[in-house]
């Protein structure tokens, strides 16, 4: 999801109330422009995906989103795209703080996932091919101590984002580098970007400096300007 750097005086997108206005209009109609960017709903993808469910028995296209064909930019504050100067640092409540290069990531044995993404604005992107390492395969390799119950996400521009321990460990929970069976593109959050699919796609931050496990919950850059905490798809957990 879109954000600014703490630096910049001009937030680059509506404040919550105004992207309040814009969900109204995006789930109203089969197209929207927004950031710049056209967005055509596909009718017969949102009416499949209707009709499916997961097998948690949750059905597969939450309230409130229709289906795009492909992974939207949403702004934010880029950072440095070059995998060969990642360093990803997992900290915080750990044994074993660590820093990661990309050769570091990509040798702790990639994995491939087909996984729907929704975004607050109404949108949602379903079988986006991605590979990465599994966030719970990191929290192994710091060795997380047991009082921890958050993770904060860190990236560019001083963004955070605030997940639960149990989500952010989930199976589907990641830090990918591929999509679509190419390099993630910059405005997508190349060199590496978290991803949380189960969770409103803005909580995936793009960018990804670091991962901070932590006893306490600490509400990330959204989620101090109106939207959710938890921020659950299906209970269209979009604002506060």
């Amino acid at each position: 999801m879109a954000y600014t750097d703490r630096r910049s005086r001009t937030p680059p997108h509506p404040d919550p109330v105004g992207r309040r206005a814009f969900v109204r209009r995006a789930t109203a109609g089969a197209m929207v422009t927004a950031l710049g960017a056209l967005w055509v709903f596909d009718d017969e993808l949102t009416r499949r995906a209707r009709a499916e469910f997961r097998p948690d028995g949750r059905p597969r296209l939450p309230p409130g989103q229709q289906v795009i064909r492909r992974l939207r930019p949403m702004g934010g504050t880029q950072g440095d795209p070059s995998r060969a100067r990642v360093r990803l640092r997992l900290g915080g409540l750990v044994e074993r703080p660590t820093t990661l290069s990309f050769a570091d990531l990509r040798g702790l044995g990639p994995v491939t996932r087909a996984v729907d993404v929704h975004c607050v604005t109404g949108w949602s992107v379903l079988g986006a091919r991605v590979v990465g390492v599994r966030i719970a395969d990191l929290a192994a390799l710091c060795r997380v101590r047991p009082s921890a119950r958050h993770v904060i996400f860190e990236a560019a521009g001083g963004y955070t984002a605030n997940v639960r321990l149990d989500e952010a460990i989930a199976e589907t929970s990641m830090v990918v580098w591929e999509l679509d069976a190419r390099p993630l593109p910059p405005r997508h959050g190349a060199p590496v970007r978290a991803l949380v699919p189960d969770l409103y796609f803005w909580k995936s931050a793009k960018w990804l400096t670091g991962i901070r496990f932590s006893r306490r919950d600490e509400p990330g850059y959204w989620e101090r300007r109106g939207y959710h905490n938890h921020a659950d798809p299906w209970r269209e957990e979009r604002y506060a």
